[in-house]
C-alpha cells in the first residue's frame, strides 16, 4: 500500500483518504473493531480506540509518520519489505524502524485495564503518582546533574567525549552563546575603569580603591553588548522577517497601533532620511534602573550605539538572504517615573515635580498633611468653560491661566547643555533640589535632542490632617472635623463607603472569574473580614481599574462621584486600547481634564500627588510616541521576577543571572535550527491553531 499520504498535508484531500483506507485496513484486521491502537501523535501507540475515534485522531493529530509498517494493525513486516519496499524510499528519508514484532504494549493495556476494573482504587493511585513531581526542589542541582552525565559516560564506548562535568557542559554552550564584558566601577560611582581608566588602582575623582584585599574588584558591570545580539537576530529568517514587520506588512490607516504609527516616528523618518531609506532599522525600547549616576553605567551602551548611528554594521538577513549595512537608534526607554528622573536628570521631587510643566508645576504645600500636592486642573481648560468661574467647589479662586507649552527635546537640550556633570556619592550634595540637575548622557547620541519628552508613569488619603487642610484652604468646610469628647469624628464625605457598601463592592470582586493569564486570582485578594483587597500587584491595579471599578460601583456612591470615576477608568481603558484612532485624541485630552476638575470637586487635596497630575500629559504622549500598551512596565516586571529566579547563590546575584541568562540564550540559539522542538516552559496561546490557519480540527 503505498504510504505517501502519511507526509501530505492533513488539509488535503490525499491524507483524508489515506486515513479512511488506513481505518479500512485496521479494522479487517483487528482482533475486536472497538480495540485499535491508535498511531497518532498524541496518542503515539498508548491507547486503544475504536474506529470512529481513530479516524477522528489522525485527522485532528496526525499520524506518526516513523510507523511505515502497520505490524501493530494486522500487517506482516516481512512480506511488506518484500512488496513494498521500493516505496519507502521515494518519499520519505530512510529512517530507523522502532517497531518490533515482540512488543506487548496492548497486552499490558489489556491487563491493565482488567486490574483497575477489580481494583477502583488503583486508578486513583495511577492519577496521584502522575500527577506526583518526580523529585521536590526547584531545579536540578549541578552535582545531581554532574553524576548524570558521569553515569552517561561510562555507559558509552571508551573514546566517547561526552562532558563528565556540568562546569564543562556549561562551557561548551557558552562557546556558542553571547559573550558579556565584566567591566570593573569606582565604588563610589564615579567612573568605569575603561578606556584611560583602564590601568588605574584608584579612582582619579574620589581616590576609592578598585580591588580589595584578596584583589577581587569592588564593584564590577556585566555588559552585554548589543551589536553581536542584533546580527544573530537578523541572521535568523524569522525573526528577520519580523523586523521587517513595521515597514513591510504594517496596517497604514491613520490609527494607532504601533510607535512605528507615531508623529515621533514619522519626524524621525523626515530629519534623517537615510533611516527610511533603510527599512531594517531597528529600533530598542530598553528598561533602565534607577540612581543618578546610572549615566556612568550607561557609557558603553551609549559608545555602541553612536557606532551604530554614525557608521553602522554589516548584518546578513536570514529572510532576504542578503547583507546590507544596519543603522540603529534608541527611539526611547520604558521605565517608571522615579527612573525617569534618573535618566532625564530632572528632579521629579519637591515642589516642580512635573517634568512637563516644569516652573508652571501648579503646586500647594498643605500644612497638616506635610506634602505637596498638585492641583489647578482648571488651566487646561478651555478659556470659556464654566468650571473656570466657579470659586467654592475649587480653591476659592476664578482660573484665568492658560496651560503651559509643550516642552521638546531641543528646548531641554537648550536648558542643560551648560550643566557641568559630576557624578559619584561624594558630589552628590552639589546636586540642585529641583529642575535640571544634570546633562543626560542621552543628549551624546545626536538625533536625541530631535526627540519628544514623555513619561511613562497603600495608605488612605482621607484622614483628619486631609480635612484639616480643606479647612485652611476654606474649601468644603462642612467636612471639617468634629470633636465628641476625646475623640474627633469625621462626617462621611462623597466619596465615602458605609459598611454595607464595603461589603457589596468586595463581595461582588469575590465572585469575579477571570481567564487563566488575563490577571491575578482577583477572589484570592479580597479579604471579607477586613473589607479590603490585599496583595494587588501593578498590573491587578490596572485591571481593576479598567475593567472591574465601573462594573462594581454601579449601585454605590452618590450618582455625580460615580460617573467622574467611571470616566477615570474609560478614560485609562482607551489610552491602554491596542488600536486608538487619531481622530478621538483631542475628545479624549478634553474629556480628562474635566474629569480631573471633578476629582477636585470631590475628593481631598491630599489625592492630587503627582502622579494623578501625569494623567493629564499622557494623551499627548500616546499621540507622539504610539500606544501606551507598547511602552508600558508590565512586561518588564514580570522579567524582573524571571531574572530574579535565576539566583542561586545569593551572595553573587549578578553573576547567577548572568551565567544563566547566557546559557538560555545559548540554548535558544541551538532550538531556533532544530525542527519539531518547542522551548520548555513558555506558555502557548489558545488561538495558536486559529493564528497559525490550522483549522479548527487542530484544536481538537
Amino acid at each position: 500500500m503505498d504510504r505517501k499520504w502519511m507526509f501530505a498535508s492533513r488539509l488535503s484531500k490525499e491524507y483524508e483518504d489515506g486515513v479512511k483506507e488506513f481505518r479500512r485496513f485496521a479494522v479487517e484486521h483487528a482482533k475486536n473493531p472497538s480495540r485499535i491502537i491508535c498511531p497518532c501523535l498524541k496518542c503515539c501507540h498508548s491507547r486503544v480506540v475504536n474506529a470512529d475515534e481513530l479516524e477522528a485522531h489522525l485527522v485532528c493529530n496526525g499520524i506518526d509518520k516513523s510507523y511505515s509498517c502497520w505490524t501493530k494493525h494486522g500487517e506482516n513486516q516481512k512480506n511488506d519489505i518484500a512488496h513494498n519496499g521500493h516505496d519507502s524510499t521515494s518519499y520519505a528519508p530512510q529512517e530507523t524502524d522502532t517497531t518490533y514484532d515482540f512488543d506487548q504494549v496492548e497486552e499490558i493495556a489489556n491487563i491493565i485495564e482488567e486490574d483497575m476494573r477489580d481494583c477502583p482504587q488503583m486508578f486513583d493511585r495511577l492519577t496521584m503518582d502522575a500527577k506526583t513531581p518526580l523529585y521536590n526542589g526547584n531545579g536540578w542541582s549541578d552535582k545531581s546533574f554532574t553524576e548524570l552525565l558521569s553515569l552517561l559516560k561510562d555507559m558509552l564506548p571508551q573514546d566517547n567525549v561526552l562532558p563528565c562535568r556540568m562546569y564543562e557542559a556549561k562551557k561548551m554552550l557558552s562557546s556558542i552563546g553571547m559573550s558579556y564584558e565584566k567591566i570593573h566601577a569606582c565604588p563610589n560611582d564615579c567612573i568605569l575603569f575603561r578606556n584611560e581608566y583602564a590601568p588605574l588602582d584608584k579612582c582619579p575623582k574620589c581616590r576609592a580603591l578598585r580591588y580589595k584585599k584578596n584583589s577581587a574588584p569592588m564593584k564590577v558591570v556585566w555588559y552585554f553588548p548589543i551589536i553581536p545580539r542584533f546580527r544573530r537576530m537578523y541572521h535568523n529568517a524569522q525573526d528577520a522577517k519580523s523586523l521587517r514587520w513595521h515597514a513591510d506588512e504594517r496596517i497604514c490607516d491613520g490609527k494607532l497601533r504601533h510607535p512605528a504609527d507615531s508623529p515621533q516616528w514619522a519626524k524621525v523618518d523626515h530629519d534623517y532620511p537615510i533611516l527610511e531609506k533603510n527599512q531594517e532599522t531597528y529600533v530598542l525600547l530598553c528598561p533602565k534602573q534607577p540612581g543618578n549616576d546610572i549615566d556612568i553605567y550607561l557609557a558603553p551602551l551609549i559608545e555602541d550605539l553612536k557606532d551604530m548611528w554614525n557608521e553602522g554594521v554589516v548584518v546578513y538577513d536570514g529572510y532576504m538572504e542578503e547583507s546590507f549595512q544596519l543603522r540603529a537608534m534608541l527611539f526611547g526607554t520604558i521605565n517608571d517615573f522615579p527612573a525617569y528622573g534618573n535618566l532625564s536628570g530632572y528632579s521629579i521631587k519637591g515642589k516642580c515635580a512635573c517634568p512637563i510643566c516644569e516652573d508652571n508645576t501648579d503646586w500647594v504645600r498643605l500644612e497638616h498633611g506635610k506634602k505637596n500636592v498638585f492641583l489647578g486642573h482648571r488651566r487646561f481648560l478651555p478659556s470659556k468653560h464654566r468650571y473656570r468661574g466657579w470659586r467654592k467647589a475649587f480653591n476659592g479662586r476664578i482660573e484665568e491661566r492658560r496651560p503651559p507649552e509643550l516642552l521638546f527635546g531641543d528646548k531641554v537640550f537648550h536648558k542643560v547643555k551648560n550643566i557641568n556633570n559630576k557624578f559619584g556619592k561624594t558630589f552628590a550634595a552639589d546636586l540642585v533640589t529641583f529642575g535640571w540637575k544634570k546633562k543626560s548622557i542621552f543628549f551624546e547620541l545626536p538625533y536625541w535632542k530631535s526627540l519628544y519628552i514623555v513619561e511613562c508613569p497603600g495608605k488612605s488619603k482621607d484622614g483628619i490632617n486631609a480635612r484639616l487642610d480643606l479647612l485652611d484652604m476654606g474649601i468644603r468646610t462642612e467636612l471639617a472635623p468634629i470633636k465628641k469628647g476625646k475623640r474627633q469624628y469625621l462626617p462621611p464625605a462623597a466619596y465615602t463607603l458605609s459598611r454595607k457598601e464595603k461589603f457589596v463592592f468586595c463581595k461582588f470582586l469575590q465572585g469575579v472569574k477571570v481567564p487563566e493569564g488575563y490577571s491575578s486570582n482577583i477572589r484570592n485578594l479580597v479579604s471579607m473580614k477586613d473589607l479590603k483587597l490585599k496583595g494587588l500587584k501593578s498590573h491587578d491595579c490596572h485591571i481593576l481599574m479598567e475593567h472591574l471599578l465601573p462594573i462594581g460601583i454601579r449601585s454605590i456612591l452618590p450618582k455625580k462621584v460615580r460617573w467622574t470615576i467611571t470616566k477615570l477608568c474609560y478614560f485609562f481603558r482607551a489610552i491602554c486600547s491596542k488600536v486608538i484612532d487619531t481622530g478621538k485624541l483631542q475628545a479624549l485630552e478634553r474629556e480628562i481634564i474635566v474629569t480631573l476638575c471633578e476629582l477636585e470637586m470631590f475628593f481631598p487635596p491630599s489625592f492630587f500627588d503627582i502622579m494623578v497630575h501625569l494623567t493629564i500629559h499622557l494623551v499627548k504622549e500616546t499621540q507622539y510616541c504610539g500606544p501606551a500598551y507598547m511602552r508600558w512596565m508590565y512586561p518588564m516586571e514580570r522579567y524582573m521576577k524571571i531574572l530574579k529566579g535565576y539566583v542561586k547563590n545569593r551572595s553573587r546575584p549578578e553573576g547567577c543571572i548572568v551565567e544563566r541568562y547566557i546559557l538560555e540564550e545559548a540554548i535558544e540559539f541551538c532550538t531556533d535550527y532544530l525542527s519539531n522542538v518547542d522551548s520548555i516552559g513558555l506558555p502557548k496561546s489558545r488561538h495558536l491553531a486559529r493564528t497559525s490557519e490550522r483549522g479548527l480540527l487542530e484544536r481538537l
